[in-house]
């Protein structure tokens, strides 16, 4: 008798991710020789990829497919567990995810103790946080690849929360199967539900720990998860869920191509000097030339995290609507000014 559906379901997906992290990693490094250049081709050493834990179920099923898949493809697999210091008693949990995740023969296994800011409010200030931890433990570790938890569920909810801040497509596109430096961030559960990660834990008699800011009203992703999300699937019907992380996929496929569209266009939209000429941009379309705006406000100093639509459309408007306006104030000190048929934007 095999696995129980939800164990095997998310043994596939990491093992799916796994094999990519592998051929990415086999493909950079190449066939090693000997220092002397005259031995036999050796193998590329083997990567090491490590999970973020936090010990919650989507993560600790994440964990126990890492740990059971990894060494079957002479991959190392380590664990990594950040604690916020944002509840009473974070320490000792992290201390107690640490022991599962070396239960499951994960090694290297550390814990992180990060200091959670104010900036972007407190769940953005939090994620930036955990990243940052994440990022520096995969250089001091050499690892190749960080898997997150992320499912299907949590998709959802992203594409939501970027529909209501109104910031265009690539909100729309909700987080990447792929991300970070290098490709370092994988998320191999973005097409399985959060009750299959719930259900695969069960199944192995994992002990998983719910994290009372994720029922906690005062968070809006929590309300969403809880009132939001309900509240659609009952108007509308099962199946919402499915069909918001579809819109994501698709929403990503359209945000790539102009992306693409906009780097090949900015440098014949520059004069000798590297400054935007304003009558190039105003025969762009729309969707292009603000992405060359918001790249080009980002290069200048603006934080891409404070950068929202109307801050780009107000910079817009000095291209497609001049009617002699002063400088427009951007995020991170960064002023935008139209100033002899160029566009000029650099920090105050």
């Amino acid at each position: 008798m095999g696995p129980h559906p939800s164990v095997a379901a998310i043994r596939l997906a990491v093992r799916r991710v796994l094999h990519d992290i592998l051929t990415d990693h086999t493909s950079s490094t190449g066939q090693v020789r000997t220092a002397a250049g005259r031995g036999p081709a050796e193998r590329p050493p083997s990567p090491l990829v490590l999970v973020a834990c936090s010990g919650g179920a989507d993560s600790m099923a994440l964990a126990s497919a890492l740990a059971f898949e990894a060494p079957k493809l002479g991959i190392r697999a380590g664990g990594i567990t950040v604690d916020h210091g944002l509840q009473p008693g974070s320490g000792l949990r992290a201390d107690e995810v640490v022991l599962k995740l070396r239960g499951l023969g994960l090694d290297p296994v550390e814990s992180i103790a990060v200091t959670v800011g104010r900036e972007g409010g407190p769940e953005a200030a939090a994620r930036d946080a955990r990243y940052a931890a994440l990022d520096a433990a995969a250089e001091r570790h050499g690892a190749t690849a960080v898997l997150l938890g992320h499912t299907r569920d949590d998709q959802a909810e992203t594409v939501l929360l970027g529909l209501a801040r109104g910031s265009g497509i690539r909100s729309l596109s909700g987080m990447a199967a792929v991300s970070g430096a290098g490709g370092r961030y994988r998320r191999p559960f973005l097409t399985l539900d959060r009750q299959t990660a719930r259900k695969a834990c069960m199944a192995q008699s994992l002990s998983v720990w719910d994290d009372p800011h994720n029922a906690d009203p005062a968070y809006t992703r929590s309300r969403l998860r809880h009132e939001g999300l309900p509240a659609l699937e009952k108007a509308l019907g099962k199946g919402v869920v499915e069909a918001l992380a579809r819109t994501a996929q698709l929403s990503r496929d359209d945000a790539d191509a102009l992306d693409a569209w906009a780097s090949q266009a900015e440098p014949s939209v520059r004069d000798a000097t590297g400054l935007l000429e304003c009558a190039k941009l105003y025969a762009l379309p729309p969707a292009v030339r603000r992405r060359i705006l918001r790249r080009a406000a980002i290069a200048a100093g603006a934080p891409a995290g404070s950068l929202f639509a109307r801050h780009i459309e107000e910079v817009d408007r000095l291209i497609t609507g001049w009617r002699g306006q002063g400088v427009i104030n951007l995020p991170g000190k960064v002023v935008a000014r139209r100033q002899g048929g160029r566009l000029v934007i650099r920090q105050s």
